[in-house]
């Protein structure tokens, strides 16, 4: 049974804190783990033992729970984490203009056709995936076709608005990452249901398949219960036929992925790497050299998102060792081969190896920087070791901090 306090509304830093725990379903070692830091470290600052921590480790601390509003834990008037730990891209205000202007063409006015459509959004994912700054040439992008992609579904008439629908879904979801881990959560929320509707209306299990995948993210991030993630993954999951063909199995898998990960979140080892068992099967049954041309998911992916469920339980040696036996060149993606490295900088900072941390960290910006520049666990770590006593990572951490944009 979780811990309460007799106070109605929480009046110090720890009781708040364990408020916070309370609600994202966290353990004390799950939470303590995931910081750095003991299970006794935890309990000690909800029982008041100990004080408020620094900032990086407040600001990680927020991260982990779930919080936005750093008021939420501190009391003091209103500062947001996003002020520290979130950056803002020089496209959001032009994005945010592209999601919330309403575009009415003329009735006479033609509407691209569905083919011409697919190939713009072709074109979009090879830009998201590709080495250096993808968020840059996204953000050019979206606002056209956004409005074209709209523009068309409205105007065209049964196959062809189906398929219209299919790619406005996909451009809600490349805004939807485009908007990931910056100031503008709502607008994050706001892709991820408007994702959702288009593939509905579209009538079409792959492109529904594809908006659970991407709701599971925003549900995570917004600390859903995991109950609710999970169940809208197997529903969706039951509208494919993992005997139809590659297509149908790598969404599959792509949902039992996620299933893992929810579950890895709020620390059930057990449903985790059973969810994963069966996302590692789609994937061995695709082929070891197969990766979907979007989406990623194969036998690569799968085996790094081993090392996030394991970094999620706070089992920093098999997050490790999950690292140590994947070779992440083959993957057709520098926005995911960045993202696994900074993953597994998270498993080694888990086990305190700052060195490591430090190498990882500097290879993942080499290979997409802005998927570093804009990730919550990179910049507050970033920010820590910048100003720690730790000489032999110290100018590296001030150099990544730099690139960041990161006070250190």
């Amino acid at each position: 049974m979780p811990e309460h306090t007799d106070t109605p509304i929480p009046s110090t830093f720890g009781q708040r804190v364990r408020r916070a725990r309370e609600r994202a379903g966290l353990t004390r070692p799950v939470l303590g783990g995931l910081v750095g830091r003991s299970a006794e470290w935890v309990k000690f600052i909800e029982t008041g033992r100990f004080q408020m921590p620094r900032l990086p480790l407040l600001l990680r601390l927020a991260d982990v729970l779930g919080v936005e509003d750093l008021a939420e834990l501190t009391g003091e008037e209103r500062l947001t984490a996003a002020t520290y730990s979130k950056a803002a891209h020089a496209a959001l205000p032009a994005v945010k203009e592209a999601l919330t202007t309403y575009h009415f063409n003329g009735a006479d006015e033609e509407p691209e056709s569905a083919d011409e459509l697919a190939a713009r959004v072709r074109q979009a994912w090879q830009l998201w995936h590709g080495i250096g700054d993808h968020r840059t040439r996204i953000a050019i992008l979206l606002p056209d076709l956004l409005a074209d992609c709209q523009h068309s579904a409205r105007v065209l008439e049964d196959t062809e608005r189906r398929r219209a629908l299919i790619a406005l879904a996909q451009t809600y979801h490349l805004a939807q990452l485009y908007l990931s881990f910056q100031p503008a959560s709502e607008l994050v929320m706001l892709t991820g249901d408007r994702s959702m509707t288009a593939a509905q209306n579209a009538d079409n299990p792959h492109a529904i398949a594809v908006a659970a995948w991407y709701m599971n993210h925003v549900f995570r991030d917004a600390g859903e219960r995991h109950e609710a993630r999970v169940d809208l993954a197997m529903k969706t999951a039951d509208l494919l036929d993992r005997e139809r063909g590659p297509e149908d199995l790598a969404r599959w898998g792509l949902l039992h992925l996620a299933a893992a990960l929810s579950y890895a979140k709020v620390g059930r080892r057990g449903d985790a790497e059973r969810y994963w068992d069966r996302a590692n099967e789609a994937a061995r049954r695709l082929g070891t050299t197969y990766a979907h041309p979007w989406l990623i998911f194969g036998q690569g992916m799968v085996d790094a998102y081993a090392i996030t469920m394991n970094a999620d339980l706070v089992s920093a040696g098999p997050a490790v060792q999950a690292a140590t036996r994947i070779d992440l060149a083959p993957m057709p993606s520098a926005t995911r081969r960045s993202f696994h490295l900074v993953e597994t900088a998270r498993a080694y900072r888990l086990q305190g190896e700052n060195v490591a941390v430090v190498h990882l960290l500097k290879k993942a910006y080499e290979q997409s920087p802005e998927t570093v520049r804009f990730n919550l666990f990179a910049r507050p770590t970033v920010a820590e070791l910048a100003t720690g006593n730790n000489a032999m990572v110290r100018d590296d951490a001030r150099y990544l901090a730099q690139q960041l944009g990161v006070p250190a």
